[in-house]
């Protein structure tokens, strides 16, 4: 099925006149549209992002395993799809260095294929048999990102703790990026944005009650914060426990406008906004 394109959009803040355009433009700054739970659906889930004038989606990495078929989105809709390179801290395990070897000799053959370096991190959720090599990993694929001046994009997963000793001893001027799915207390989101150059990632979670965001996202400056939905999983409410799709990213965007006692459209142009910032793109 063919992918309708979405109409022409253009932001306050790139100079242009925006006048006849309308429309709500949101980004969805995390999203693994190529995963295999899209195999039987993609152009229609593709589609339905798009009518929700969801027209920018950026597509971290995972493992070796899922480079082609990110490459193989990417590469059919690059004016809508902006792919990143790194190796997730779930597959960082007793190869470690074969993933981290692969995921390097894309990243610097083809810098400028990628908008960042991730998704990658510590996590500690599941197991924590590889947590040094974890740190390892972390670490080098920082210093590839300090090397190409890319943002990095943070998975934290019961390891905020672990991520700023690291960030504490390596955060400098060049260093970028954004933790995505935040989870974390006032004071953790504060930490963050005193690092200077990175951002809150917001995406489903934050419409869970029980998550606690409700009294954390309007403490949060607007100006740091970007929207995503890391689908296929973590579906905001009201389609939690269903397959998440960019399409989705609405359902969080109202949320987050509704905490921050906005309109949508002014939530959608700073957040866009700010992934222009972020990722260059």
């Amino acid at each position: 099925m063919p992918v309708k394109q979405a109409h022409p959009v253009c932001f306050p803040f790139n100079g242009l006149n925006c006048a006849k355009f309308a429309a709500v433009i949101l980004t969805d700054t995390h999203s693994h549209l190529y995963a295999e739970q899209f195999d039987e659906d993609r152009d229609e889930a593709i589609q339905r992002a798009l009518d929700g004038e969801i027209s920018r989606i950026f597509l971290p990495n995972i493992d070796r395993s899922s480079i082609a078929a990110m490459h193989e989105l990417a590469n059919g809709h690059p004016d809508h799809f902006f792919p990143m390179m790194g190796i997730h801290p779930g597959s960082i395990q007793t190869d470690f260095e074969e993933e981290l070897a692969e995921a390097e000799k894309w990243l610097f053959e083809h810098p400028e294929r990628y908008c960042a370096v991730g998704e990658i991190g510590i996590d500690l959720y599941w197991d924590k048999t590889y947590f040094r090599q974890q740190q390892i990993a972390f670490r080098r694929q920082i210093e590839w990102a300090k090397q190409l001046q890319k943002p990095i994009v943070i998975h934290a997963r019961d390891s905020f703790d672990e991520i700023f000793e690291i960030l504490d001893e390596v955060n400098d001027n060049s260093l970028t990026g954004v933790f995505h799915c935040f989870t974390g207390s006032i004071e953790q989101a504060m930490r963050i944005i005193a690092y200077g150059g990175f951002y809150v990632g917001l995406g489903g979670v934050s419409t869970y009650k029980k998550a606690g965001m409700n009294a954390v996202i309007p403490s949060i400056p607007m100006e740091k914060v970007v929207l995503e939905t890391d689908s296929p999983y973590l579906s905001p409410t009201p389609k939690r426990g269903k397959r998440n799709e960019s399409a989705y990213l609405r359902y969080i965007a109202q949320h987050v406008a509704d905490l921050y006692q906005t309109s949508m459209e002014q939530l959608a142009e700073v957040t866009t906004a700010n992934s222009y910032k972020l990722f260059g793109r």
